[in-house]
């Protein structure tokens, strides 16, 4: 199965304001969010689950917090 994981470059100036982490529901996925977290980005919207017949899928929307304004849209 291929995960789909829209994921910057480690430069800071070509980070993307939007990266959608998908993945099984697992601690691998959860550590993935985590380090998105740890590097400046914050939860954007509610996290989305599905079973694809064999397991539980998992996405969260992240975005920079830097590229978002008082009212939650990105600039």
């Amino acid at each position: 199965m291929t995960q789909l994981d829209v994921e910057a470059s480690s430069s800071h100036d070509e980070r993307l304001p939007y990266r959608l982490l998908t993945g099984p529901d697992d601690r691998a996925f959860c550590e993935r969010v985590s380090a998105a977290l740890a590097d400046g980005y914050r939860l954007h919207g509610s996290p989305s689950a599905t079973f694809n017949g064999e397991r539980v899928i998992v996405a969260q929307a992240v975005v920079l917090a830097d590229r978002v304004d008082s009212q939650g849209r990105l600039q």
